[in-house]
C-alpha cells in the first residue's frame, strides 16, 4: 500500500490546504511522485453545465471519462462512498498520498491547529504523526510552526519515503 498521510483540522480557512500545497511543492522538487485526495462530505461537482461530459452524465451515463495527452478524469456515480483504502488501491506509480480530511480513516494524521479554533486537538495523540501549530502544545508529538514547513517536509520524507529504501511506493524517484 502506498504511504498515506491525512492532513486534518477542526475548521476551514485555518491552513490545511496551504500546508498540503507546501508539502506537494517541496516533495516534487525532491523528485517524488505525490497524489492528493480531498474528502468532501458535502458533495461536489467538477463538470460544467453545457460541456459534453456534463451532458453525458445528465443523459444517464454511470461513468464519464475524459482523456487528453495531459490529463485524465473519471466521474462515477456511486450509491455509497468509496472507503479511503479502495481509492488508494486505484493508484499506481505514486510515492506518497496526502489526503485532506479523512479524519476517521486509520492513517497517520498531520493536524493543523490554530489557537483561534479552540483548546483541544481534533485527533487523539496516538493518531498523530505531527502537528503544525501557531503555539506550542503539550503533546508528545513532533510540532512545527507555520514558518517551519521545510522541516516538516524533512520529517515526512524521513518517515514515509526513506524508511524502507527500495520498497515499492516508498522513495522511488522520477
Amino acid at each position: 500500500m502506498i504511504p498515506t498521510l491525512s492532513v486534518v483540522g477542526k475548521s476551514s480557512r485555518k491552513g490545511k490546504t496551504a500546508v498540503i500545497c507546501t508539502l506537494i511543492e517541496s516533495l516534487k522538487k525532491r523528485g517524488y511522485r505525490v497524489a492528493t485526495i480531498k474528502h468532501d462530505v458535502h458533495g461536489f461537482e467538477i463538470d460544467k453545465p453545457g460541456k459534453d461530459t456534463y451532458r453525458h452524465a445528465a443523459a444517464g451515463s454511470d461513468v464519464v471519462m475524459i482523456s487528453s495527452p495531459w490529463k485524465f478524469a473519471m466521474i462515477e456515480k456511486r450509491s455509497e462512498e468509496y472507503r479511503l483504502d479502495e481509492i488508494l488501491a486505484k493508484l499506481t506509480a505514486i510515492d506518497l498520498v496526502l489526503t485532506e480530511g479523512y479524519k476517521s480513516a486509520d492513517k497517520p494524521k498531520l493536524e493543523v491547529y490554530r489557537t483561534d479554533v479552540g483548546q483541544e486537538l481534533l485527533c487523539n495523540e496516538s493518531e498523530l504523526f505531527a502537528i503544525v501549530t501557531d503555539t506550542p502544545l503539550r503533546y508528545d508529538v513532533p510540532q512545527f510552526g507555520f514558518d517551519q514547513l521545510e522541516l516538516l517536509v524533512d520529517h515526512v520524507e524521513s518517515h514515509f519515503l526513506n524508511a524502507k529504501p527500495g520498497a515499492a511506493g516508498s522513495g522511488s524517484r522520477e
